[in-house]
């Protein structure tokens, strides 16, 4: 008996992150820079990524994340997607994820709606995190429902 999701919580994070990236690759919301070609995901990383997508990809794991920790900003999220560096014979170390893809994808899903900045009731200069919008949070949870469970 296939089981319906009814929201992103009830979807494993893979089987979403899949159908979420190839939404935004179909739909075209998220636009894709120069940069994409040559960049790593982190200085732990030794080679930019082989899949083509893999900025869909982010953004959708991105998007995921903001779903599921309201309030979370660009430092934590530099170390939810940081990794383990090799320095070869000398022990590894956790690295942090790069800040630059985060905020560029950060700042693509707000220009689409999905995502929104909350700021500091005292200082209105100051982001205090990042949240999902109602339209972001329908438009998610109708991908996870598309998705048997």
């Amino acid at each position: 008996m296939d089981k319906k999701a009814l929201v992103v919580k009830d979807v494993s994070a893979s089987a979403f992150i899949s159908e979420y990236a190839a939404y935004l690759k179909r739909t075209d919301k998220i636009t894709i820079p120069s940069w994409v070609d040559y960049v790593k995901t982190g200085s732990g990383k030794q080679l930019a990524p082989y899949d083509k997508d893999w900025l869909y990809i982010r953004a959708a794991a991105l998007a995921r994340k903001v779903y599921l920790r309201p309030n979370i900003g660009v430092g934590a999220l530099k170390k939810e997607f940081g990794c383990s560096k090799n320095y070869g014979t000398t022990p590894c170390h956790f690295v942090q994820g790069s800040g630059k893809i985060i905020r560029y994808l950060m700042k693509e899903l707000e220009d689409k709606g999905i995502i929104e900045t909350i700021k500091d009731e005292d200082n209105d200069q100051r982001t205090i995190g990042r949240k999902i919008t109602q339209k972001g949070q329908q438009e998610l949870d109708s991908i996870a429902r598309q998705i048997k469970v």
